[in-house]
C-alpha cells in the first residue's frame, strides 16, 4: 500500500513541475505600450505658424498608420471653446499639423491618439506673445 501512495506523490508532483514549466513562454507576452512625444514649442507670436507634432510609437516601434490623430486646443480656463484640427500623417510615426493664434495668451493642448487599439493624449501648453 505504501509503494502506492508513494507513486501517486511522485506522479502528482511530476505532472505539477511539468505543468510550472510552461511559464518559461510568458516572455514573449510583454506588454506593449503606445507612448506619444508631443512636441509643441514653448512660446510663438500671434499670426505665426505654429507645428503641432506628435511621435507615436506602440513597443518602441514607430506607428504609421495610427487609428486617428487629433489635436486640440483652447485658451486656458476656456476649455469648452476648444478647436480639434485632423493631423496630418507624414508616413514616419510622425503627425503634425500647422496652426496660427491671433491673439496673445496661454494655450492648452491635448494630442489625441488611437492606435494599436489603445487611445492616449498627451498634453501640452503654449505661451502666445505679441508680434
Amino acid at each position: 500500500m505504501k509503494k502506492y501512495v508513494l507513486a501517486i506523490v511522485l506522479l502528482t508532483m511530476a505532472v505539477l513541475t511539468a505543468c510550472g514549466n510552461d511559464d518559461n513562454n510568458s516572455d514573449s507576452d510583454e506588454v506593449k505600450m503606445l507612448d506619444v512625444d508631443f512636441a509643441v514649442p514653448e512660446t510663438a507670436k500671434v499670426g505665426e505658424p505654429v507645428k503641432l507634432q506628435a511621435t507615436v510609437t506602440y513597443g518602441g516601434d514607430e506607428v504609421e498608420n495610427a487609428d486617428d490623430v487629433v489635436f486640440e486646443y483652447w485658451e486656458k480656463g476656456d476649455e469648452d471653446n476648444s478647436t480639434k484640427v485632423d493631423a496630418d500623417n507624414n508616413n514616419d510615426g510622425t503627425y503634425s499639423k500647422k496652426v496660427t493664434f491671433d491673439h496673445e495668451g496661454v494655450f492648452e493642448m491635448y494630442s489625441h491618439v488611437d492606435a494599436e487599439g489603445l487611445h492616449t493624449m498627451p498634453k501640452k501648453s503654449i505661451t502666445i506673445e505679441k508680434k
